[in-house]
């Protein structure tokens, strides 16, 4: 296992150049400013943001500070947010982020959303399985977690079919639209 710093350094330096990462039906891209009518799309449906920790955008004007966040994320080196886009179409249709980095633990967490008329097709397991491949390799992360709501149980199988073990349910962890809600723990290991 790499000593923190060195491993803090070489996450830095991935961040800095963030890479594209293909895979047979998917591009996972940095986010860019003209991508805010697609996102809006998707982050606006009720349905979709039924199980995720941000309220859905109600305006373009949201979808832009979000925007505007994500984009300061990257030239601050922050935990990266992919845009998943379909190659045959050049469709944005999601993302799928770490939403935190522990360097001093070699630990990631990742999140993901994905528009509904996307949904059952396995596009969210294929963006996953190349992010996990990216955070060991690249990153040279240990763990890399996951969480949801126990409802949600869309989120719960990408993260089963990706090689991800249930590891317990973390009682009332993660505030959801204002309510104290448990969360399902899933991760898995380098190994």
């Amino acid at each position: 296992m790499p000593d923190p710093d060195s491993l803090r350094a070489r996450i830095q330096e991935t961040l800095s150049s963030l890479p594209e990462l293909r895979t047979e039906r998917l591009l996972r891209r940095k986010l860019r400013a003209d991508d805010a009518e697609a996102i809006f799309a998707y982050a606006s449906d009720p349905e979709v943001t039924t199980y995720v920790l941000w309220e859905a955008h109600r305006s373009l004007t949201d979808t832009r500070a979000f925007l505007d966040m994500v984009l300061q994320q990257y030239r601050d080196l922050a935990p990266p947010t992919w845009g998943v886009e379909l190659l045959e179409a050049g469709e944005l249709i999601g993302t799928c982020s770490f939403v935190a980095l522990a360097p001093e633990h070699a630990r990631g967490e990742i999140g993901y959303a994905l528009g509904r008329k996307h949904w059952g097709r396995g596009y969210m397991a294929e963006a996953v399985r190349a992010v996990l491949a990216y955070g060991f390799g690249s990153m040279g992360l240990n763990r890399i977690e996951a969480r949801c709501d126990p409802n949600n149980t869309g989120s719960w199988r990408v993260m089963e079919k990706v090689g991800m073990k249930f590891e317990g349910l973390l009682r009332q962890n993660i505030v959801l639209h204002g309510v104290a809600r448990d969360a399902r723990l899933y991760a898995i290991l380098r190994e």
